[in-house]
Parts: structure tokens; C-alpha cells; sequence
């Protein structure tokens, strides 16, 4: 899945949207001492008012917030995984009856609580529904709706969410003229932050696939390899920010860790090249060759096939492995390169990398930016000087 793909289906999350049909919902207890089901329960979810339907239509909508490989990761499955998830979400999926779909749900609840010990009591919220797509926007001159013909998307989404304690309040009746202690005993559901979660099967443009599913971390960057592998039988993931290491890595190593910033600039504009001609498409890939092409495009002159893959060998033991290029580019229009120091901190957007520069005169070295306007410092336009000579000689 695209962000695109992810971004129009988490938009149909809304209540009376004739393009999303939910079924059935499903919720099952766990308490933290036992790691056990203390209570299920399934019922259509027309049948909840309103308010509940908006809480989960919400919690549905923050579960697949976030970008691709930072808190959302399109995940293939593990071939001739034991007791496959795979199997499961599908034979979930073609079920025809509730019990039948309940009871593959509990089949990966218990791989859920299998080896894991959760600190709050968590609540783990199944859903089955039919996703609508039209096959073609409604032109304003045709008759035809675009409601007319649809793609049908039936999927399960799986939310989980912790509980919280409920408060001990101090309150004052005005009728009695006296203060009363509240307790509430039933925990809170905490439907705003789901800590897990998954969507099967992921959807590219008009077609299902079901050798992919969709997991939903609940913190950017900081996946739960665990759940990824024995729970979902997911094949093993990177972050973008784990990618970005390792390409910073891999040039260090093929470049000696000696790059002016002109070169890096110019590396970062060959990628953001890449990822614009390739907008369309499946989000590029950088492997070993189109890292070595980078770098000599951007002015590396002494890059050979066998550095590269080396560094590529040496870094991640894969000389075949492929980098997302939306991964280790820096956002290019925001500032978003982090250049600090003793004396400053400098924040400055990738396509302006190539005004900074780093030059050494009399022994010392210094931070050179070029500008095309008065520096203006506290109010005070900066008066030019000769570089290298201290004022007032």
C-alpha cells in the first residue's frame, strides 16, 4: 500500500458512509495478571448507538495515522509459517458465519498473549467490513453516479487499545450542601491511542492482496518486532529511520567519511529526482548500483562496483538489499538537516545545502553561509566584512 491507497480508506471511517459497511465487531478482555480472556463479545455494529460508533469509527482512523515505515509498515508474510496468521485472517475472511469468524479472531488472540506479559489490562477489537472504491471518478457532463459500479474490499481491522485507571474525584453536591468521594470501578478504555493493530489485506489501487498486511505500531519508529514476527508472521521490518542509518553508514564507509556538503547536496537531488519522476509509481528503491550512480552523478569520481557493494556487505550482510529512497532523504523543502556545533545550532532544508560550506583559514576552521540579503541580527542589519579579518582592522 501507498500513502495514498492508506489515506483513502482511512477517510471512508465515518458514521452513514455509504462506502464503508461494517458487519460485525468484535471485543475481547484481557486481564494483566492471568494474560487471559476474562470476557468477548460480538455484536453487529449497527447495533451500537452513535456515540460508541463515532469512538470506534475514531480509534479506526488514529490506527492508520502515520507515515509508511515510520508508524505504519505494509508487511509480507513468512512462508510456511507454523499455525500462519495468513491462514487464519483469510479463512476469517471468507467465513460466511460470526462464530466461525470469531473463532479464527481467537485464534490470533491467543497468539497474542503467547510469551507476552502486558502491563495494563488491554482490550483487542476486531472488525470485519466491506471497503466500496467506484472504479471512476463522476464526470460532471455523465448521468452515470460514481456509486454505480464499485470495487468490493472485504477486510479485517484489528485495534488495540490499553485501559486506564479510573480517577478518585472529590466532588460537591449542591443539593446535600456536602463533599462526597467518587470512585469509579470500571477501567476506561482508552480508545484514543491504540497501541497495536492491523489491517488485512492490504489494497493497492483497485486489487486485494492477501500475501501483505498492513501493522500499525503504536509509536514512530519503535515497531514491535515480537508481534511482527510470531504474532502476524510478518518477515522482518526496517524503520525509515533504521534505513537512513544504514545508508549514512554506506557512504561513510565508500566515501572514507569525506563529503563536503556540496556532494551531499548534490546526492540528496539526485534521490529527490528518483522519488519525483516516480510519483506515480511504487516509491522507489535504492540498491547498491543506483547508490554507486548517485554518487557518481553527484561528483564522486573514484566509486567502483566492489566499494559499494562492500560497504553494502559490510553495513547490512546484504549486498542485494534495497534502501527506500522516501526513507533516507531528509524532508527536502522543510529544514529539515540538523547542523549543530558549540556556538549555534542551524536548521536548513536539503536543497539549500549547497550554500553552507565548511572552509579552514589561519588554522581554524569555519562555518561559511552564503547569503543573498542583509543579516539582520536582534534588529540590526550586519555590516559586511573582508573574511578573515577581524573588525575594526
Amino acid at each position: 500500500m501507498n500513502k495514498k491507497d492508506i489515506a483513502q480508506i482511512r477517510k471512508q471511517f465515518k458514521i452513514d458512509n455509504d462506502l464503508l459497511k461494517i458487519s460485525n465487531i468484535f471485543n475481547v478482555y484481557i486481564m494483566k495478571e492471568t494474560s487471559e480472556i476474562y470476557h468477548h463479545q460480538s455484536q453487529p455494529f449497527e447495533m451500537l448507538d452513535q456515540d460508541q460508533q463515532e469512538l470506534f469509527m475514531n480509534n479506526f482512523k488514529k490506527l492508520l495515522a502515520g507515515h509508511l515505515d515510520e508508524k505504519l509498515f505494509e508487511l509480507k508474510f513468512q512462508r510456511d509459517a507454523e499455525n500462519s496468521s495468513q491462514l487464519i485472517l483469510h479463512q476469517g475472511l471468507l467465513s460466511h458465519d460470526v462464530d466461525g469468524w470469531k473463532e479464527q479472531m481467537l485464534q490470533i488472540v491467543e497468539k497474542m498473549l503467547k510469551n507476552r506479559q502486558y502491563e495494563m489490562d488491554i482490550v483487542i477489537t476486531f472488525i470485519r467490513g466491506e471497503y466500496l472504491k467506484p472504479t471512476k471518478r463522476r464526470s460532471e457532463e455523465s448521468e452515470e453516479s460514481d456509486r454505480d459500479t464499485v470495487y468490493s474490499h472485504p477486510f479485517i481491522l484489528c485495534s488495540i487499545n490499553n485501559t486506564q485507571e479510573p480517577k478518585k474525584e472529590l466532588l460537591f453536591d449542591y443539593v446535600e450542601r456536602e463533599f462526597k468521594y467518587s470512585f469509579v470501578v470500571d477501567p476506561i478504555i482508552n480508545l484514543n491511542t491504540p497501541i497495536a493493530g492491523f489491517l488485512f489485506p492490504c489494497f493497492t489501487d483497485h486489487a486485494a492482496d492477501v500475501n501483505h498486511i498492513l501493522y500499525s505500531a503504536g509509536k514512530v519508529h519503535e515497531p514491535d518486532h515480537q508481534f511482527i514476527e510470531e504474532v502476524l508472521n510478518g518477515e522482518e521490518t526496517m524503520t525509515a529511520k533504521d534505513d537512513k542509518i544504514v545508508f549514512e553508514e554506506i557512504i561513510k564507509d565508500v566515501t572514507g567519511d569525506q563529503l563536503n556538503t556540496s556532494t551531499l547536496s548534490n546526492v540528496y537531488e539526485e534521490i529527490n529526482l528518483m522519488i519525483q519522476e516516480n510519483e506515480e509509481e511504487e516509491q522507489p528503491k535504492l540498491d547498491s548500483t543506483d547508490v554507486q550512480r548517485v554518487l557518481k552523478m553527484s561528483g564522486l569520481e573514484d566509486i567502483s562496483t566492489e566499494k559499494v557493494e562492500s560497504a553494502f556487505k559490510k553495513i547490512i550482510d546484504d549486498d542485494k538489499y534495497e534502501l527506500k529512497a522516501s526513507s533516507i532523504l531528509p524532508k527536502f523543502t522543510s529544514k529539515s538537516i540538523k547542523i549543530n556545533t558549540k556556538i549555534a545550532n542551524i536548521s536548513i532544508s536539503p536543497q539549500d545545502l549547497r550554500y553552507v560550506k565548511q572552509v579552514n583559514l589561519n588554522n581554524k576552521r569555519y562555518l561559511m553561509i552564503e547569503v543573498e540579503e542583509d543579516t539582520v541580527i536582534e534588529g540590526f542589519t550586519m555590516i559586511p566584512e573582508a573574511f578573515g579579518v577581524e573588525s575594526g582592522e
